[in-house]
């Protein structure tokens, strides 16, 4: 008898768990139906940006007046990440006789931890002269001013570049393949592709890394956009973008944010029409994938040193 009072009490704490995250997530009642991103637009530029350049690395772009310019979201701790793109696919500054300019995002390092990581980031500027910091701190709730801070540095410094892309330290680039895609685009200054989502809802469950609040996001569904881990767009879009930045009230997530100003800009995104070339998670290692992407998502900078010596290698190998 207890045993089945038991069961009865464990099932309709399951039932409600299930009810209250469909209706948090869900319910129409708690979230705007009708999608308006200038809900996040303001007329003054009260959002512009004050954060101060500590590294920025201002003469790179006017030493080599890149075609392309990729942007690597990074953390100072993740020194690794780094030096594997360094010698892998960021090594390379020229391919089909284009210039490529690749180029280290980073915030300060948070309080009280090692300075040791902050001493390294110094050393790696003097060294490599790719660093580019601003003096927000280096969280993941602070990754939109990252980018901020990444269309602010082509605004100001690199505004004569052809594209712009910005990823993330755990995604393998192949630049080859990526310059090749640039150049069978379309000439367009609305430009913006990499790997989309479209009708998107914004989550209100119990993940808190992907959890949105109603005060700072009140619609259901986000607009269309790109993945954090890897967009490209026209430079000129970006200087676009850039100066709407100021007028938008900034959200947690990166990607969306960027989405918000392709809205109001009315700017769509362009979906790839090859669904092999941007992968969102990790795929098996096959010298015929890996030569046809441009970028895949979450890998180690070992596997990334692994791969780009698996390619580099193995030239020979054809792929129909």
């Amino acid at each position: 008898m207890y045993i089945r009072i038991l069961k009865c009490f464990l099932f309709l704490l399951l039932l409600f768990s299930v009810v209250t995250v469909w209706y948090v997530t869900f319910s129409s009642d708690t979230v705007l139906e009708r999608t308006n991103m200038m809900y996040f637009y303001e007329y003054e530029p009260i959002y512009k940006q004050r954060y101060l350049f500590t590294l920025r690395e201002r003469s790179k772009c006017e030493d080599i007046n890149p075609f392309l310019v990729i942007l690597v979201s990074s953390h100072p701790k993740n020194v690794k990440s780094r030096q594997a793109i360094r010698i892998t696919w960021g090594l390379q500054n020229s391919w089909w006789g284009h210039r490529i300019l690749t180029l280290f995002l980073l915030g300060q390092d948070t309080p009280g931890e090692d300075t040791a990581a902050a001493l390294s980031v110094e050393d790696e500027s003097i060294l490599y002269g790719d660093i580019i910091r601003q003096d927000f701190m280096d969280t993941y709730d602070n990754l939109t001013l990252k980018t901020v801070m990444a269309f602010r540095w082509v605004a100001e410094f690199c505004s004569s570049a052809r594209f712009l892309m910005k990823t993330d330290d755990d995604v393998f680039i192949n630049p080859a393949n990526l310059v090749k895609f640039l150049l069978k685009l379309n000439s367009s200054e609305n430009i913006f592709t990499g790997y989309p989502f479209t009708d998107n809802f914004a989550y209100r469950g119990f993940y808190t890394k992907r959890y949105i609040s109603y005060e700072e996001y009140p619609f259901r569904f986000y607009p269309p956009y790109c993945s954090g881990m890897g967009y490209i767009l026209d430079a000129k879009l970006a200087l676009r973008i850039y100066e709407l930045m100021s007028h938008i009230k900034p959200i947690k997530f990166e990607d969306v944010y960027v989405g918000i100003c392709l809205n109001i800009l009315k700017v769509d995104i362009s979906v790839p029409e090859d669904k092999e070339q941007f992968f969102l998670y990790k795929i098996n290692f096959d010298i015929c994938k890996y030569r046809h992407l441009i970028a895949v998502h979450g890998l180690t900078p070992s596997e990334t040193i692994g791969i780009w010596q698996e390619l580099s290698s193995n030239t020979s190998v054809i792929c129909l």
